[in-house]
């Protein structure tokens, strides 16, 4: 599989405190509602709340700054420039602004005052302006000292493999395809699997050498499989016999935008979302088509919860992409996270339509409908989906999971019952297809010793989800051992103490044993955690409130069930 390089160490060269001088006393409102903008990661208003109040105080670094931030959190990389300048000219140290500067330069192709800046007092970072250098002479024409750059650059403790890739990328963006797949191939083909990206750059360097064949064997080795499409589309090309052209870097400033999007991919999982936006959006602001770097974008915009700007990013990837499945599935997703469930049921049922060989789509919108209760619908998608996967596939174990929990609840306990069996084949141990398979036999009445030995698998498993043990507490309670299911359903109760299934449950138990103030209690708190408006919750009020003010036993006997005495054999 790909592994994408990170490094702690990487933080250290490329991070930088930015400007904190102290609040102007004027436009005090302005500066504290951006504040609050940007607690929220709200850049459209940050943006024009701290443009307002610099307005009031046009040196104050720290209001430079955030306007700056919010503007390229926006995109808007070309705006921020005016106060990146003005920050540099009043021998202000912003990290963020002098980014906006060279990405300004690279745009206006000045390149040789690009060269011409100190690294030591007007640079981003040792990695950043080191490949910035390196790609400024290959866009001179200045093969030599462009190499000679990277190679610099890579003596540097942690930076070897970015600047090997960004080498081997030079090199093929200039048709030196057999240096760039030197690169790729040395020390066991590390650079080659830096990222997906790299692979798929290796990829068409060895088409180009006329090597499809080993192009093919070098995806199936790094590439697990799946349903990929931008692997497929790479995979059916080759074997069809066709000379992929070299697509990843066409010119110094793909190289360029190709620097920022690999570091702020590499920075993703160490640093703050807002940080690696900067890189993301910089990288797409000097290559509007990186489609990796919308999608970074997008993603980040996401966790920040700034869903309007997030659903524009996915948008911005175009439909003959091979990767716009992967923008819709994320489209849906944040529309779906911010309350528009509707739409996002649209945009799957619209990719499902024209990608109907795409099962993690069917998956996607299987679980959406699960989640809005059409169960009728959800069966029908993980059926296109289960048909789609491999029969043996063990990660399938889910999709039948999911579907039996569609059909329970669409009361066809066959179907039900065929699917957990089903997951349980692929996934013989897996402890949330023991529980539920093993609860609902609890439920039903049926088969409670092979249920009893599911849920103990399952507890073993995982002894500490209140969900689990207080199964294991139930079934002890429907075999009639009430002593035993004691101390299970008091576990589950500590796990999980405001549900109300389990605090009903527990006094169901407390009751069979005698201890009636105590189960008239818990009774009670079932009833307080119970929510109104969840018409399909599995606690009922109702029998609960007969069983406060009758008991148990009362309500047993109006149900029809056995007495609790006959159950336990007394």
């Amino acid at each position: 599989m790909v592994s994408l390089v990170r490094s702690t160490a990487l933080a250290a060269f490329v991070t930088a405190s930015f400007a904190s001088p102290s609040v102007a006393d004027t436009g005090a409102g302005s500066y504290l509602a951006g504040r609050q903008a940007i607690y929220e990661s709200d850049y459209a208003a940050a943006a024009e709340y701290y443009a307002k109040a610099l307005n009031f105080d046009p040196y104050n670094a720290k209001l430079q700054e955030s306007v700056l931030l919010a503007r390229v959190a926006l995109g808007q990389v070309d705006r921020a420039l005016p106060i990146a300048q003005a920050m540099e000219d009043g021998d202000l140290s912003s990290q963020a602004g002098r980014m906006v500067i060279f990405a300004n330069l690279v745009a206006e192709d000045r390149l040789d005052e690009l060269l011409a800046r100190d690294p030591e007092t007007q640079g981003v970072g040792p990695l950043v302006d080191g490949l910035m250098i390196a790609w400024a002479y290959m866009g001179q024409g200045q093969m030599t000292k462009a190499m000679e750059q990277f190679d610099q650059v890579a003596t540097q403790d942690g930076l070897t493999e970015f600047a090997m890739y960004h080498k081997a990328m030079a090199l093929a963006s200039v048709g030196d395809f057999e240096g760039a797949d030197a690169i790729f191939a040395e020390n066991g083909g590390v650079v080659g699997r830096f990222s997906r990206r790299a692979a798929l750059a290796r990829a068409e360097v060895l088409s180009q050498l006329d090597r499809n064949q080993e192009a093919l064997q070098f995806l199936d080795d790094v590439f697990a499989a799946g349903n990929d499409p931008s692997i497929d589309n790479y995979v059916s090309r080759l074997s069809a016999g066709e000379t992929l052209p070299f697509t990843h870097v066409r010119s110094a400033r793909d190289g360029m935008a190709e620097i920022y999007f690999s570091v702020g991919a590499a920075l993703n999982s160490e640093a703050a979302h807002d940080y690696v936006l900067m890189y993301a959006r910089i990288a797409s602001y000097l290559r509007p088509d990186h489609i990796d770097a919308i999608l970074l974008s997008a993603e980040l915009l996401e966790e920040l919860q700034q869903y309007d700007l997030a659903v524009e990013a996915y948008r911005a990837v175009p439909s003959g992409s091979t990767d716009h499945h992967v923008a819709e599935l994320g489209r849906a997703d944040v529309l779906n996270r911010s309350g528009k469930v509707d739409a996002a049921v649209e945009v799957l049922q619209t990719l499902a339509s024209q990608q109907p060989d795409l099962p993690s789509v069917h998956v996607a919108l299987a679980d959406l409908q699960r989640q809005q209760e059409d169960y009728a619908g959800a069966v029908s998608s993980y059926d296109r989906a289960i048909d789609l996967t491999e029969t043996e596939s063990g990660g399938n174990w889910f999709l039948h999971y999911a579907r039996g929990i569609s059909h329970e609840r669409l009361k066809n306990w066959d179907g039900a019952e065929s699917d957990f069996r089903r997951a349980l084949e692929l996934n013989p141990d897996q402890p949330q297809v023991l529980n539920y398979l093993g609860y609902s036999l609890v439920e039903r009445r049926e088969k409670l010793d092979e249920a009893l030995d599911m849920i103990e698998r399952a507890v073993a498993a995982r002894p500490d989800s209140g969900y689990i043990v207080d199964s294991l507490g139930w079934v002890l309670f429907r075999l009639g051992r009430y002593q035993e299911a004691v101390a299970h359903m008091e576990r589950a109760v500590e796990l999980m103490p405001v549900d109300p299934v389990v605090n009903d449950h527990l006094g169901d138990v407390y009751w069979a044993v005698g201890r009636a103030r105590e189960a008239e209690f818990q009774w009670k708190r079932a009833l307080s955690f119970i929510d109104p408006e969840d018409a399909d919750g599995e606690a009922d009020p109702e029998r609960i409130r007969s069983k406060i003010e009758t008991g148990l036993d009362a309500v047993l006997a109006a149900e029809g069930a056995d007495p609790l005495k006959v159950a336990n054999g007394n």
